[in-house]
């Protein structure tokens, strides 16, 4: 039993990632710049500049210290193996202040270890998830829980955590799925999709989750709503985010880049992980949607997806001095 209740407690699976940076390579795209592949020589050598390993990360570790350095009790609750990767991952969390009751660690296990090939501004990760006996632990009483990536052998967990919220309406829940999840499709996740005060996918995403080629923004928001989110949020690359609630949709620019992006790892991880934070906050949906962006910002300008993860005091900075334009707008 959690002695504590938190404000917020993630849930999903924890990585360390090696950031491989490439000199030697070529991305080659459609005409219309989808399907890009990067190309190395094959069967050769390949250079490469340097070796970042950044621990402790994933969608949900992100969010879990996104949410600590934003002023929530945050905890997370994932698995990791009795490595010493493990061991690193779990001193990372504790460093910002993320509560590691949650964590397990399974013997003779090892944890999640992923290789990320950088190349410009862009990254291609190279997957692969360790199958844990998932087991929900007594979460206490947590305002919010955020749910995202976990492996495929994940599905019962899913249907636990929908039991459990049905038997704690109080506590909200965010779900940003990952690749898995956005796999599986709507149907076998149903419970899940009713179940969230607010849902977080990209554009892309939106049109593989519903099976279209729509690409009207507010068409899109409509039909992702009808899935049961109370709060449905789509982001769209340099075009914003989009929320819509069942009332009113909003749109929100992204923050101006003080330099061109390092590394996009933890763009969209900050984003959601802060919407969210800013709820639990008590702000609305316009400020929580002023609040996103600029976490996102900041996280593309450092290398992994937690360095620029910024305090409440920062972010509130970056906003006060944000330009004229860059407001929430009713569409």
């Amino acid at each position: 039993m959690s002695e504590e209740n938190f404000d917020f407690i993630a849930i999903g699976d924890i990585v360390d990632d090696a950031f491989i940076r490439l000199k030697n390579a070529s991305v080659h795209c459609d005409l219309d710049k989808s399907n890009c592949k990067i190309c190395m020589n094959f069967g050769d050598k390949i250079p490469y500049e340097f070796v970042k390993v950044v621990p402790a990360v994933g969608n949900s570790p992100n969010a879990s210290v996104s949410a600590s350095r934003l002023g929530l009790k945050s905890a997370l609750f994932t698995n990791i193996g009795d490595d010493q990767n493990g061991k690193e991952a779990v001193e990372s969390l504790k460093k910002d202040r993320v509560d590691t009751s949650f964590v397990k660690v399974h013997p003779g296990r090892q944890t999640n270890y992923h290789y990320v090939l950088w190349y410009g501004d862009e990254r291609t990760i190279l997957i692969k998830h360790e199958e844990y006996d998932y087991v929900l632990p007594d979460l206490g009483n947590p305002k919010w829980l955020y749910l995202s990536s976990l492996a495929e052998n994940s599905i019962p967990l899913h249907h636990d955590i929908a039991n459990w919220l049905r038997e704690n309406p109080d506590t909200k829940m965010a779900f940003q799925p990952g690749t898995f999840q956005i796999a599986l499709g709507y149907e076998k996740l149903k419970d899940i999709y009713e179940l969230s005060e607010i849902f977080f996918c990209n554009l892309e995403e939106s049109q593989r989750i519903l099976k279209t080629e729509e690409k009207d923004i507010k068409k899109l928001l409509s039909s992702m709503k009808d899935l049961g989110p109370k709060i449905v949020v789509i982001t769209d690359g340099k075009a914003g985010a989009y929320t819509f609630d069942g009332q009113e949709v909003w749109h929100m620019p992204i923050y101006p880049d003080p330099a061109p992006p390092l590394d996009r790892t933890g763009a969209g991880d900050s984003f959601s992980s802060t919407f969210t934070s800013a709820l639990a906050l008590g702000k609305t949906i316009p400020e929580a949607l002023s609040w996103g962006p600029i976490n996102s910002m900041n996280v593309v300008q450092h290398i992994g997806a937690q360095e620029g993860l910024l305090t409440r005091e920062q972010l509130e900075k970056f906003l006060a001095e944000a330009p004229e334009n860059y407001k929430p707008k009713k569409i």
